[in-house]
This record gives C-alpha cells, structure tokens and sequence, in this order.
C-alpha cells in the first residue's frame, strides 16, 4: 500500500480521486487545493484537504504526490516533490520544452525517486495488441502512421483559462490530447527527427487555436501524422500502415468515461478484415497501479527517462513549427 496526495482538484484531479477511493494498493490521504470551496467537497468525501502543497511534501507518512495542476506548474513541483524524497506521477505535459523537461527528469533521478507521466494511451487492449503487431513484424516493413485525438470537453473553459493561453498551452489541442498521440508514437515507432505543424482556431476564439494537426518523420524513416481538434464530438483514432498489413484502433469514449469498445481491424490484401472488439478498461487507474509497483519497487515502470524528454521536445518542436511556419528538425 502506498500513499499518495492529489495536488489540484479540478475535472482531472477529481477523477483521480473518484478512481482510487477504497483502492486497495494506493490510498489518497490528502488533495492539496487552494480553493475553499472545493477543500469542502474534497473533505465530503472523507479525504483531507490542504492549501499548499507544502502540507504533503512535509508529511513523512505520504510517499507520493500526483500531480493535477496547470502545465506551468509542474517543473517547479516535480523538482519540489523530488528534493523532498516523494515519489511523484504528473500529468502531462511534464514540461513545455524539452529542458524543462530534463531538469525534472534529472531531479527525480538524483533524488532517487520515480516519476510517472499522464499518458495512458499504452495500457489500452487494443493497442497492446498493436504493439505487438509491430513488435513481431507481422505487419511487415512500417511506412506510415495516423492517429486522431479530438472531442469538446474543454469547449466551455471561461475566457482567460489557462488551457486557452498560447504560452502555457501551446499548439491549440497538442497539450490536451495530441500529446498522449505523439508519446504513443514514441513507444511504437522512436524518436522523430522532423516535424511540421498547422493550427487554426475556428470556433473558440482561443489565443492558442482549437485544431493543430502535425506532419512528422521518424528517425527510422516511416512517417506519420496526427491531429487534435478541440471543439467536435469525441472520436479517437490511431491507424498504422505496414507493407504487409494495416491496422486500425477506433475508441467509442474517452478514457474518462467507463463502457465505450474500441475496436481493432487489421487488413491484408486478399483476405477479408478481421475485426477484434475489446471492452473499455480503466487504463488511468493502470498507469497509477503501474506507477504504485515500480515505488514499491516490484515492476519497472514502462516510460523511460529518454522518452518523457523526447516527447516534449516533440511538444516543443510542434509549437514553434506552428508559429513559424517551417518544418522544425529535432
């Protein structure tokens, strides 16, 4: 059993807590949350609430700290928690450029302590099964790969949020979903030596924009696409072409709402498509539970150092393309 503090308690902060209520091998003692209203609701559901995060840095009985806070914060609390000996999950993005990204990197190393990342993407099913059709190379010599991370749960944010702000959420959706996408890219596919990128914003008025799409090209020489849009129905899709086969993932829900599929297709030619349907799982609550058994030192946990770099030079690179209008090399 570890212990844990939530630190933030608005839409992301709040889900965390309703997933591990009663969990049997992480127990959430305290949510740090500067709001007083919201320190009433925390503490209607028997949890008790903090102003600073300072309260559960300096409480010897938690072992970690997750982080639900704006995007510029994490830097400066990631460091914070690692100086202070805790464990520390943060959700994405860690950093807004890759040497931000490095410093909490470095800090959690040095202090010798584990850092988990809000990326879930990996833990689903179908895209297990993905990994594995790479893996083997039952797909054949990889050319290409597009993957789509849209919806509209972010449409109604007040004028002035911080996810509407270009310097703390930068390249319209890349820091709300896009990001999930490329650290999914990552995992399957390496590291990515180019990248060029558009946003628009066609509805929302947002300083940042509300579409960004992102052409990119691996170091292995395959290419790939992807693309957020941030005032449309839910639709999750991830597609990856191979000289044999393809394969394509398409989601029902969101990973914050229990009992969409997600169905598989793979495709040959001459052969009919095979169709594999798999039932929604909780992949957040198994990237904490995956996060809980590398500090209890039982699994490693599956996200290397190099990769939660990478992907936010990736996250980097996005931005300035999309400023600039040039093709950025990483």
């Amino acid at each position: 059993m570890i212990k844990v503090a939530i630190a933030g308690f608005g839409w992301w902060g709040q889900l965390m807590l309703r997933r591990l209520q009663g969990h049997p091998g992480i127990r959430v003692a305290l949510v740090v949350e500067p709001d007083v209203e919201r320190q009433v609701l925390i503490r209607d559901q028997g949890v008790a609430a903090a102003a600073d995060l300072d309260a559960a840095l300096g409480d010897p009985t938690i072992d970690a700290v997750i982080l639900t806070t704006p995007n510029r914060l994490h830097e400066a609390q990631v460091i914070a928690a690692a100086a202070a000996g805790k464990h520390v999950f943060c959700e994405k993005p860690l950093g807004l450029t890759g040497a931000s990204a490095k410093r909490s990197v470095d800090a959690c190393k040095d202090a010798g302590v584990v850092l988990g990342i809000g990326h879930e993407r990996r833990f689903e099913p179908a895209l297990v099964e993905v990994r594995r059709l790479v893996e083997t190379g039952e797909l054949g010599t990889l050319m290409h790969a597009e993957a789509a991370w849209s919806h509209d749960k972010l449409a109604g944010v007040p004028a002035g949020d911080w996810r509407t702000s270009k310097e703390v959420s930068p390249a319209a959706g890349m820091t709300a979903t896009g990001i999930h996408l490329s650290d999914l890219y990552i995992s399957l596919f390496g590291r990515v030596k180019a990248v060029q990128a558009i946003t628009a914003d066609r509805v929302l008025n947002w300083e940042t924009g509300d579409v960004v799409t992102v052409q990119m090209q691996f170091e292995s020489g395959m290419t790939g696409t992807l693309s957020a849009v941030l005032a449309t129905p839910h639709f999750m899709r991830f597609h990856v072409f191979g000289s044999d086969k393809w394969a394509e993932v398409r989601n029902d829900t969101h990973p914050d709402t229990p009992g969409g599929k997600a169905d598989l297709v793979l495709s040959q030619s001459g052969q009919n498509d095979r169709r594999t349907v798999y039932d929604w799982t909780d992949t957040v609550l198994a990237n904490l539970e995956a996060f809980a058994a590398a500090v209890e030192g039982r699994a490693a946990y599956p996200y290397t150092a190099e990769e939660l770099v990478h992907n936010i030079e990736i996250l980097e690179a996005v931005a300035r393309s999309a400023e600039t209008g040039q093709t950025v090399r990483l």
